[in-house]
């Protein structure tokens, strides 16, 4: 047989990329290590953009993380992007405890009327800390301790007329 030669009409010169028959195409091998190592990064890139509320939000109260984690599985999940929106700014913003004074008001006005207290819970005991050691009961007369007058701390002080 012949040796394999180039074609008298090619030009003898050919770029690198060009690969004999049997050879390993060397540029296709680094193009497609290089398509797959960029979809890889790519999709690395965007999940952790799509959980930077997350966290974010990882700081905040527990129930504020689930409505973030929540808004951007939604996000994910269909496209929307608003819910991944208003899950970055629900992120931001610091939701105040309305719950710890309203069940404080609730506790008070129990003792108030006589009943006895509802068990509530502090943030501290929310946050999975150690509660605060209760203070000794000192007798009571009776009167729930909102509704005592304080003691006198000093008598009155007269007030000097000008002539």
């Amino acid at each position: 047989m012949a040796d394999a030669a180039i074609n008298p009409h090619a030009p003898h010169d050919l770029p690198f990329f060009i690969t004999a028959p049997g050879d390993t195409d060397v540029l296709m091998v680094a193009t497609a290590l290089f398509l797959l190592g960029s979809v890889i990064a790519f999709g690395v890139f965007y999940f952790r953009l799509h959980s930077l509320p997350e966290h974010i939000a990882h700081k905040g109260d527990k129930v504020q993380m689930e409505i973030v984690s929540i808004l951007c599985l939604i996000a994910l999940f269909t496209h929307e992007h608003i819910f991944w929106i208003v899950g970055l700014l629900l992120a931001f913003i610091d939701i105040p405890d309305f719950g710890t004074p309203l069940r404080r008001i609730a506790g008070s006005m129990a003792q108030m009327a006589g009943g006895v207290p509802a068990e509530t819970t502090t943030p501290a005991e929310t946050r999975g800390e150690a509660p605060a050691e209760p203070k000794p009961a000192k007798p009571d007369d009776g009167i729930a301790a909102s509704a005592r007058k304080p003691p006198a701390a000093e008598a009155p002080r007269k007030e000097h007329s000008h002539a």
